[in-house]
C-alpha cells in the first residue's frame, strides 16, 4: 500500500516506521519546523504533502492519507470529496475535539448527563464567575493543539487555588486572541476512556477500555502532562461503549468521520458522565493498542476503507505503556541545551521481541544510533502485554529498563490504580 502522512509533529513515527519496514511506500509531511528531525534518517519526507496527491492518487484504491492531529479536518473532508481515501477524522470530529462546550452539548442531546460546563475568553470573567460561586471546577483550553500542561484540577473547595491559577494567567497573558477555555465542574469516580475505529458508516469491534494515567509523578502529582501512561484492553467495554461512544455513530455518519475516537468519562453512582473527545489517534495511545492487535495497521486500514469487515482481531488480557522522557518534558524550554541529541542505548542481550515492544516518538538516526530529537524529549513507550494488569505492567517496566538515555524519567506505578481500585469500582457499578 501507499500512504502519505500528515501532521504537526510526527506523532505517528513508529507507525510510518512499522509500516515501511513492512514493506510499504510511505511519505510523511510534518507541518511544525522544529520537528522536522523526529524519525530523521529513517523516513522520507516531504516539504509539501499537497504536491504528493498525484502519487497517492496514482495508488488507486492502495493509496491512504493519513492524519494524526484533529485541526485538518476540513482538509480531510475535501480529499475525501475529490475521491481520495482518508484516515484520520474530519471537520466534525474536529470540533467535537476543540470546542468542548459543543462536545458536551452533543452527548446530553443522547441523554448523557453532564458536568457543568462554562466557557469564558476572559480571565476576569472567569474569576468573578468562580468568586461568586465557588467550588472546584477543572480548567480546560479549548483547541485540539492547546497545551494540555496548561490545565488544571482544582483542589480546594473555595477555589482559592483555582482564583491564583487564572489571576497569575491573566498577569502573562500576552497573546493578540482573546483566552479560550472552559471551567467544568469536577466529579468524582473512576475516570475511564472507550475507543473505537469508525469507518465513516459503522464502528469496528471491539471497542477498547482504556485507563490513562495523566499526572507527571507516581500517586497523580504534579502537573497533567497528556499522558504519562495508559492500560487498555480490547475486553469488556460493551456496555460501557453502547451507554456512550455508540450513540454518536449517526452523527460521525453524518460528518463524514473516519478514524479512530475516543470518549473519556467519569463513572460514579450516578452514571456515566462524558469529560471529553479525542477525535484522532491518541499518543501513546495507537502504540498500546497495537500490543493487542493480531493484525497489521494495513489491514485494519484496508477494512476500514472497504468496509468488507466489521471485526479487528485482537487478543485477550491488557496491554500496559509506559512513557518514557528526558528533561524538560512535559515542557520545551531549555530542550535544546538539556537532553536533544543525547545517544539511545540498550542493555546487552535484549531481545527482538522487547526492542519491538519499544515504540520512539521523539528519535533520530544519526549514523548508527538513536539519538534524542524533536520539542520536548517525549522519548517513546515501552509496551507490555498480559492476561492481568500486573502482568502487562510487570512487561512494560521489564521492557523500560533496558533502555539507556541519560537522565531518562519515567513513571513506577502504572496500572498500580487500575489493579487496586479502578476495576473493582467498575464493577460494582455494573459497568464490566
Amino acid at each position: 500500500m501507499r500512504f502519505l502522512g500528515i501532521g504537526e509533529d510526527n506523532d505517528l513515527g513508529a507507525l510510518y516506521h512499522g509500516l515501511a519496514a513492512q514493506g510499504h511506500e510511505v511519505r510523511v509531511f510534518v507541518a511544525h519546523e522544529a520537528s522536522r528531525d523526529v524519525y530523521g534518517g529513517m523516513l522520507d519526507f516531504t516539504a509539501d504533502w499537497q504536491a504528493e496527491l498525484g502519487w497517492l492518487r496514482a495508488a488507486g484504491d492502495a493509496g491512504v492519507a493519513l492524519f494524526e492531529s484533529a485541526v485538518r479536518g476540513p482538509a480531510q473532508d475535501a480529499l475525501r470529496r475529490d475521491g481520495f481515501q482518508v484516515i484520520g477524522g474530519s471537520a466534525y470530529g474536529d470540533r467535537l475535539e476543540a470546542d468542548r462546550e459543543f462536545g458536551q452539548q452533543v452527548l446530553r442531546g443522547f441523554g448523557l448527563p453532564t458536568a457543568a460546563t462554562h466557557g469564558f475568553t476572559s480571565y476576569a470573567a472567569a474569576i468573578d464567575f468562580l468568586q461568586r460561586r465557588g467550588g472546584r471546577y477543572v480548567l480546560k483550553f479549548n483547541g485540539a493543539d492547546s497545551p494540555r500542561t496548561r490545565n488544571y484540577i482544582g483542589e480546594m473547595a473555595d477555589a482559592a487555588d483555582m482564583l491564583a491559577l487564572l489571576a497569575m494567567y491573566q498577569s502573562h497573558h500576552t497573546a493578540a486572541e482573546p483566552p479560550d477555555f472552559v471551567l467544568m465542574q469536577h466529579l468524582q469516580g473512576v475516570e475511564v476512556g472507550v475507543g473505537a475505529y469508525f469507518n465513516g458508516q459503522e464502528f469496528l469491534a471491539p471497542a477498547c477500555i482504556d485507563f490513562e494515567h495523566k499526572r507527571f509523578f507516581p500517586g497523580e502529582l504534579g502537573e497533567l502532562t497528556g499522558e504519562m501512561g495508559t492500560l487498555v484492553s480490547y475486553r469488556g467495554s460493551e456496555k460501557l461503549f453502547h451507554a456512550s461512544l455508540g450513540r454518536v455513530a449517526p452523527l460521525l455518519r453524518d460528518g463524514g468521520y473516519c478514524g479512530y475516537i475516543n470518549l473519556n468519562m467519569i463513572a460514579n453512582e450516578d452514571g456515566l458522565w462524558p469529560l471529553e473527545f479525542t477525535s484522532r489517534f491518541g499518543y501513546p495511545g495507537f502504540a498500546i493498542c497495537e500490543a493487542l492487535h493480531r493484525e497489521g495497521w494495513a489491514d485494519i486500514f484496508r477494512r476500514m476503507l472497504r468496509r468488507d469487515g466489521l471485526q479487528i482481531a485482537t487478543q485477550p488480557g491488557f496491554a500496559a505503556g509506559v512513557v518514557l522522557t528526558v528533561p524538560p518534558f512535559p515542557y520545551s524550554q531549555g530542550y535544546a541545551e538539556l537532553s536533544k541529541g543525547e545517544p539511545i542505548c540498550f542493555r546487552p542481550g535484549m531481545a527482538a521481541a522487547d526492542r519491538a515492544a519499544l515504540h520512539f516518538a521523539e528519535v533520530a538516526r544519526l549514523g548508527e544510533h538513536l539519538v534524542t530529537s524533536g520539542t520536548c524529549g517525549y522519548v517513546g513507550v515501552a509496551t507490555g502485554v498480559g492476561a492481568s494488569v500486573e502482568a502487562a505492567s510487570a512487561q512494560a517496566y521489564r521492557v523500560a529498563r533496558q533502555v539507556v538515555v541519560p537522565n531518562l524519567r519515567y513513571r513506577t506505578d502504572i496500572g498500580e490504580r487500575v489493579h487496586r481500585h479502578d476495576l473493582a469500582r467498575l464493577s460494582a457499578l455494573g459497568w464490566l
